[in-house]
């Protein structure tokens, strides 16, 4: 089963507090000024992408379509605004009956991004698309960095399948997230079973070394797991010697030893001499499995180590260095007026620095060259180009207040692949660069 075709799982809790003090006040202050029913056009986009990194990777749009959808002011969290003394009875009195009813387009998930693309826009009154600044930026901002890192490491291990590892190197439901984005990103499996239930990807794991220490020997310990888990098991062989460790496995599993796991030591090394030790023993199909904080780098540096598979962990979760993809949450267009007739004005802050904006609702396409390989990201608010019609990035998410675009994970997980595939190659050299594609202006 996949709950991501399904919606939110019922036990997860209300999203309207996932939110910052003042996008409350700001409510209530246009609500008492009159302004709060401006139509507004709101837009999530990042300036720049992390130092030397070549394109981003969009993650957590699923999630944000769940988080709307619940974002709701039941009479535990009115009660708590009301007795903190947050925001005036009227405020309260209209987030009591908050339904979003607006209208919400962005690139879908797994599509790949660049500075100033518009990943997101919420348009609806002013009052309601407000108030999802803060649960919008902490899923997109947090996704995005764990899918870019993932499909770095994605890119940089060929073949060869990747396992999310990182649960306990974060908070517990943040574990839950990295694995989704990872798995998006390219991964293949991860150790997190509430990740493979809630959305349905592939787990694995076998025994860490302190099943080996509960045992008197090695090879007790190796014959248990083979006696429960089978020949085909992965065996843990660097707890004492890797070399012994391994003779002992194939003898306790014979030539059907699934996997061998190495968590220390120069992996380059170890895996060659485990390689060919393997095919000394005539365990010539036993895979070995490397993990010991493994990020991008690493796993390059291993291309022609005889590795059939990555664990990461730390690396993978922490964003590889970048935890968070600096995505700003800006209104770019809203009303003259109330009046529902009344038209857009263009807004943006104007400010020294780079922490300017440009103003307007905005399209954006991807225009290839003779090849079909991507040249350049367009973005305008004027109308779209003949020859960037079929180009166009944005899809519709949510219309009038309901989800219309929700889908399996793994159609996320396939249309990332296909858009890293129609970037130019250099998209996937891990030394720094600008990124792979400009944007341009119309």
């Amino acid at each position: 089963m996949n709950t991501a075709d399904l919606g939110l799982p019922v036990d997860v809790p209300s999203t309207a507090l996932f939110t910052d003090q003042y996008e409350l006040t700001m409510l209530q202050a246009a609500l008492r000024a009159g302004t709060a029913d401006r139509r507004s056009v709101f837009e999530v986009f990042t300036r720049r992408l992390p130092s030397g990194r070549r394109y981003g990777v969009v993650a957590g749009t699923g999630r944000v379509l769940d988080a709307v959808e619940n974002f709701r002011f039941d009479a535990d969290l009115l009660a708590f605004l009301r007795e903190q003394k947050i925001v005036d009875e009227p405020t309260l009195s209209w987030l009591a009956s908050y339904r979003f009813s607006g209208d919400i387009w962005g690139y879908p998930e797994g599509e790949v991004y660049f500075p100033g693309s518009p990943i997101l826009r919420v348009e609806g009154s002013f009052a309601e698309c407000v108030l999802l600044e803060t649960v919008i930026l902490s899923i997109l901002n947090h996704d995005s960095a764990i899918a870019a890192a993932a499909s770095r490491m994605a890119a940089s291990a060929g073949d060869r399948p990747l396992i999310e590892m990182g649960a306990r190197r974060t908070h517990e439901l943040s574990a839950v997230a990295s694995a989704r984005a990872a798995y998006l990103g390219g991964f293949a499996s991860t150790s997190d079973l509430a990740a493979g239930f809630r959305y349905g990807i592939p787990t694995v794991g076998t025994s860490a070394h302190a099943f080996t220490l509960l045992h008197d020997n090695e090879r007790d310990a190796f014959q248990a797991q083979v006696n429960s888990l089978g020949s085909g098991t992965t065996l843990l062989v660097d707890t004492y010697d890797v070399t012994e460790a391994v003779r002992t496995a194939v003898e306790v599993a014979g030539p059907e030893l699934g996997a061998v796991r190495i968590d220390s030591g120069d992996l380059l090394l170890v895996a060659h001499r485990v390689r060919q030790q393997l095919d000394e023993l005539g365990a010539t199909k036993t895979k070995i499995v490397v993990t010991s904080d493994l990020d991008e780098y690493a796993i390059a540096s291993l291309a022609a180590a005889p590795v059939d598979a990555y664990g990461v962990g730390t690396q993978l979760v922490t964003g590889s260095g970048h935890p968070t993809c600096s995505m700003v949450y800006k209104l770019v267009a809203r009303a003259e007026s109330s009046d529902p007739e009344a038209p857009l004005l263009p807004v943006a802050k104007k400010s020294m620095g780079a922490k300017s904006s440009r103003g307007g609702r905005k399209w954006a396409a991807r225009r290839p060259d003779s090849y079909g390989i991507a040249e350049a990201e367009v973005i305008g608010t004027g109308p779209v180009p003949a020859d960037l019609i079929d180009h166009q990035l944005q899809v519709e998410l949510v219309k009038s207040g309901e989800v219309v675009a929700r889908e399996p994970l793994d159609t996320a997980r396939d249309r990332h692949i296909a858009a890293r595939g129609a970037l130019p190659m250099s998209s996937v050299q891990l030394s720094r660069g600008e990124p792979v594609i400009p944007t341009e202006y119309l």
